[in-house]
């Protein structure tokens, strides 16, 4: 009976030493093992063994990244401008036996670090650069931190910055100033808009007074060229009478010397200083006003008086009558010449 106790009690000590002596680490965490109170090796995740009552664990280290939040501090810029200033840290432990015994309370000794690290490097930057280069203070930032922290066995893997809280008569300021930057830009660029519209504006009247001066240049071609054609049609018209009157033509003289009684009458009639001209109304008495005419020539022509008894007998020799005018209105045929009254100009 007495032995069954004993054999009872040693497998129940037997059982406790081994329960001792084992250790399970859970994944993401770091055992150390210190030997009469001196570190001595580190347990990884898994099954682990220890010489019961001579070795123990030490520190429990986590392995896996952490986050530590930095509290809102005030931060003077270098332009004397206050802001209030948070952020957050991301770090993870790399040596579990130089986090656990190179430095005492690490998230504390990490978050200080930062916090002192923010002052310095905002501190060194005017206010506007605080504003719009935060991933340039984030970069500083680690890179400060993380050198300060590689001997603790841990890498600071991030820094961010949260907010950056200026006073608010200071964002009332920068409002105010924001707003006057973009009425100088809203006013510049209406001035440019203004300035190349007039521009434009020039341009186009400078074409325009080019076009205009080629148009009155190709015109004044045109009409030259017109008046050339003109003038030659006149010149030959002139031509074919001559020859007609050379060669005897008696036609020709009337026609000739008809058309230019109707331009004489045309011209008359448009005068403006015309107030009361007589004029033929049929055509048979400009004819008939032209015979005396046409008489002379045929005389000219044919070498003989005219048949109304003027410049000489019959027999004689013939004698160049001068041309008659034109009868008064009196000895016009009896078709008559009715005054007509030119409206005044």
């Amino acid at each position: 009976m007495g032995l069954d106790i004993f054999v009872l009690v040693l497998v129940v000590l037997l059982a406790f030493v081994v329960a001792l002596g084992v250790k399970t680490v859970p994944q993401g965490f770091n055992y150390t093992v210190e030997r009469f109170g001196r570190y001595t090796r580190t347990l990884k995740p898994g099954l682990g063994i220890i010489v019961p009552f001579i070795d123990r664990i030490g520190r429990k280290q986590n392995m896996m990244e952490q986050v530590v939040d930095v509290p809102s501090q005030e931060v003077i810029s270098r332009d004397n401008a206050t802001v209030t200033v948070d952020g957050v840290v991301f770090f993870q432990v790399l040596d579990a036996a130089r986090a656990s015994y190179e430095v005492s309370e690490l998230q504390i000794a990490i978050l200080n670090l930062a916090m002192t690290n923010i002052r310095t490097v905002m501190g060194s930057m005017d206010l506007d650069h605080l504003l719009s280069q935060r991933d340039e203070i984030n970069m500083r930032l680690l890179s400060v931190v993380d050198a300060a922290t590689t001997p603790w066995g841990v890498k600071v893997t991030r820094i961010e910055i949260k907010d950056i809280n200026p006073p608010r008569d200071l964002v009332e300021a920068m409002g105010r100033q924001m707003k006057a930057e973009r009425d100088k830009r809203a006013a510049v660029l209406e001035a440019e808009g203004l300035r190349a519209a007039e521009i434009l504006k020039a341009e186009g009247e400078k074409q325009s007074l080019i076009l205009e001066a080629e148009g009155r240049r190709e015109a004044a071609f045109r009409d030259a060229e017109a008046r050339e054609r003109e003038a030659e049609a006149e010149a030959k018209a002139t031509e074919m009478v001559s020859h007609a009157i050379a060669t005897g033509d008696v036609q020709a003289v009337n026609y000739f010397v008809a058309n230019r009684y109707v331009e004489a009458i045309q011209a008359l009639s448009t005068s403006p200083n015309s107030k009361l001209f007589l004029m033929p109304v049929e055509a048979s008495s400009v004819i008939g006003a032209l015979g005396g005419i046409a008489e002379i020539a045929r005389e000219a022509f044919e070498g003989r008086p005219a048949s109304n008894g003027t410049g000489g007998s019959p027999d004689g020799p013939a004698r160049p009558t001068p041309p008659s005018a034109p009868p008064a209105p009196s000895a016009m045929p009896s078709s008559g010449v009715p005054p007509i009254a030119a409206p005044d100009r």
